[in-house]
Formats: structure tokens, sequence, C-alpha cells
């Protein structure tokens, strides 16, 4: 990871666009999500939704304490619990209506339509969360061409959810 950054800094990345490094992290949660999807999935085929959605969290929880514990990484800053806003919590509630929702579709649509849904809605969302600025997130400006990107999304979406 060190050296990929250093090679970035060195060709000289425009500021003005987003660092190649953090696009590449982004990509490959993408490629995790759809995997996860798909494991998730056969999982709750397999065992029931209910089931496999509280397995996941378990294993999620004992992979989290193996960092925390085990590896002694992100245990430091626990103690700014406090000042955290309540609504952040969230994400833990949030994380088993995508868990849920994910087993329940995946196994009837499939990965390609159930991913194509879910990036149409994040594309939606993030666009939103960005322009307003929405939850504390730093406000990026809107520009009416994310209008064309989002359209041609959604037109590349319904192209694969055709029969």
């Amino acid at each position: 990871m060190v050296l990929v950054r250093k090679l970035i800094k060195t060709q000289g990345v425009s500021t003005s666009m987003p660092n190649l490094f953090y696009l590449l992290l982004a990509g490959i949660s993408g490629a995790a999500m759809a995997l996860q999807g798909t494991l998730n999935g056969a999982l709750g085929k397999a065992l029931g939704v209910w089931e496999s959605t509280f397995i996941v969290h378990v294993i999620g929880l004992m992979t989290t304490l193996f960092f925390i514990l085990v590896l002694r990484i992100g245990f430091a800053n626990f103690s700014r619990l406090g000042e955290v806003s309540w609504y952040y919590f969230l994400g833990g509630f949030l994380n088993v209506i995508i868990i849920y929702t994910l087993v329940r579709s995946i196994p009837q649509i499939g990965v390609t339509n159930a991913t194509t849904a879910i990036i149409v809605c994040q594309i939606l969302s993030a666009v939103l969360i960005d322009s307003l600025g929405i939850l504390g997130m730093k406000k990026f400006d809107f520009h009416y061409i994310d209008l064309l990107g989002v359209a041609l999304l959604v037109i590349g979406a319904r192209i694969l959810l055709m029969d």
C-alpha cells in the first residue's frame, strides 16, 4: 500500500481529480461487495435469511475483534465514543438491512441484477449526500453534468436488467 501511494505521488496526480489510490480502494470494496452478496445469498438459501444475517455479523464481529485485540489496530479511539453523534451508530442497523435485503434478493434475481440495483441506488444517494453535505459529510459542488452521468448509469442499468 505504501508503495502504491509513493507511486501515485511520484506520478504527479492532479489534486483536482480524485486520488487514484482511493479510487483503487473503492474499486476493491465494490468487487468485495459483489462477492459478499453472492456468498451471503448462498448462505441465506442454505440456512435461512435471518440465520445467515446473524452468522455474517458474528463473523464480522470476530474479524473486527481479531484486528482490535490481536493485531492492536484501531483500539485507541474508543475513548471518543461519547463525542460521536447518535445517528452515526445507525450504520450498524443499516448493515443488518443491507445483509438481509441482499440475502433475500440475490437468490431470486441474481448477482448482476441485484448489484445493478444496488449501484444505481448508491449513486443516487451519494449524489444527494455529497451535494447537500448530509449527516455532517463534506459538501461537494453539484454540477449539472452529474445528472448526465446518473442518466447514463440508469440507462446502462436498464440495459443490464432487460430480459
